[in-house]
């Protein structure tokens, strides 16, 4: 990654053949990443660095740069226009996400073949071919229906692998700098100790893959939830990539949150301009995928669908740049070894293989933070080839005493119940120490919620009194 690193900058006339020398040797003596050495040499500026991870795709200017075969986008466009009805020129760069000369010129090519017809103008929408209302012949439509036929997808243009590729190399989460302030931000909804964000913050930063262990019931999922909130900025992905001659829908309106964006494919008075972004690629937060129990080896291949006759991306796949967390490892619908004998070459290489339906193979890049958490003995789920792959072991044991006590405080402070910490005292003498049971980071907030329900239900305000902690603590545990 770092001379691939390196070929791009040089690319970008950012950097020379001698800099890049000096500073691959730099990483050789001192460590670090490439792009923080650049800095440190004096070759890069920090917001040089930081724009050049951060480039949005820019607007193609011609059926070439799309990277995409005019005969796909004309078939693509009959089946919109098949979708539309009546459409206009506008309408179908809107659908298609690609620029108004590039449609204009497809349409051409559709209405020489026969396949569509002008209908009339529209005075509203401009002067011109912009201005025009189009319907598809009954040619065009029996074209139509055998495009849907072969395949049903309908949606933006997709963008060739080789492209989607190079955006994930560019926005990897290897080169994410993540600040000690921004984790302590991050964290600081949860009662968790110092020793323990001092270990979390570097491996949040390395970008590499993590093992949360310990015993169920201390935050494992909170802690592996609020990384995923410290991974800075946002990266583009987009709606769909094409390989060979079939779509992949990446684009997932539950997984991915797209932040607002500005303008459309036909703005600018319709001019494609270098400064345009492609809008085939949509700029989203980072993305976070979680799986735990329901995750089967299936979720991690390509899903085709007979009716609609394309792929929807794998988990992995929707995961790139951004963070995937196996919630509740071992506990999964399929042999623990299984899923790392899957996983066990891209978490050391970094890319990962699919299979068309055809039985092509082709890469693509693993390029994601992997956060395993379990509640089970590590040893006893993995071999110790798969540990050593994982450079970041964290264990999240029982809170201490101390801790407990702030976590209950700021349950009550959450629910409006008032705090009495004499109450906190009881329940450890009467109940923890007495039965020697370990103290858990989630009991306070269970036990609040049954004498929150139980008051409900009586119509008195809740209190912690010793009945009502005694009453919760009865019918939440089972005593043996």
């Amino acid at each position: 990654m770092e001379r691939l690193l390196g070929d791009q900058l040089k690319d970008k006339h950012l950097l020379t053949d001698d800099q890049l020398k000096q500073a691959l040797e730099r990483q050789r003596l001192h460590g670090g990443r490439l792009g923080t050495n650049l800095v440190a040499l004096g070759f890069l500026s920090e917001d040089q660095l930081g724009s050049f991870f951060h480039r949005k795709p820019l607007s193609p200017q011609s059926v070439e740069e799309t990277g995409l075969r005019l005969s796909f986008i004309i078939d693509l466009v009959t089946k919109h226009l098949f979708t539309l009805g009546e459409f206009t020129l506008h309408d179908v760069v809107e659908r298609v996400k690609l620029p108004t000369p590039i449609i204009d010129e497809v349409l051409e090519e559709i209405q020489r073949n026969h396949m569509v017809e002008v209908k009339g103008s529209s005075g509203s929408s401009g002067f011109g071919r912009m201005s025009y209302r189009y319907i598809l012949t009954d040619r065009g439509k029996a074209r139509a229906q055998e495009l849907i036929g072969i395949s049903r997808y309908v949606g933006p243009a997709p963008v060739p692998l080789h492209a989607y590729r190079r955006m994930i190399e560019v926005q990897t989460v290897k080169n994410i700098l993540v600040k000690e302030s921004s984790v302590l931000e991050a964290f600081s909804h949860l009662i968790v100790g110092g020793e323990l964000l001092t270990r979390l913050g570097p491996a949040i930063s390395s970008g590499r893959a993590l093992f949360l262990y310990g015993p169920p019931g201390n935050g494992k999922t909170a802690i592996a939830e609020t990384i995923a909130r410290v991974m800075p900025e946002t990266v583009y992905i987009p709606y769909a990539v094409l390989v060979d001659d079939d779509v992949i829908m990446l684009y997932d309106p539950v997984t991915h949150e797209a932040v607002n964006q500005e303008g459309s494919v036909a703005a600018e008075n319709e001019l494609i301009k270098r400064d345009l972004p492609d809008s085939r690629w949509l700029e989203i937060k980072r993305p976070i995928v979680m799986a735990g129990g329901e995750l089967d080896l299936g979720m991690l291949d390509l899903e085709f669908n007979d009716i609609s006759r394309f792929y929807q991306a794998p988990l992995q796949m929707k995961a790139n740049n951004g963070i995937f967390i196996i919630d509740d490892f071992g506990r999964q619908q399929m042999d623990p070894q299984d899923l790392l004998n899957r996983w066990i070459v891209p978490l050391e290489r970094h890319t990962d293989f699919l299979s068309l339906q055809s039985g092509m193979k082709f890469e693509i890049p693993f390029d994601q933070l992997v956060i395993f958490s379990t509640n089970l003995e590590p040893k006893k789920l993995v071999d110790e080839a798969f540990l050593r792959r994982i450079r970041y072991k964290i264990k999240i044991d029982h809170p201490s005493e101390d801790e407990f006590e702030r976590i209950f405080r700021a349950v009550c402070e959450s629910n409006e119940v008032e705090y009495r910490k004499e109450m906190v005292d009881f329940l450890m003498e009467r109940f923890y120490r007495r039965s020697g049971r370990p103290l858990n980071a989630c009991h306070p907030r269970d036990l609040i919620d049954h004498i929150i329900d139980d008051a409900h239900y009586h119509c008195y305000q809740p209190e912690l009194t010793e009945a009502s902690l005694t009453a919760a603590w009865e019918t939440y545990f089972v005593e043996l």
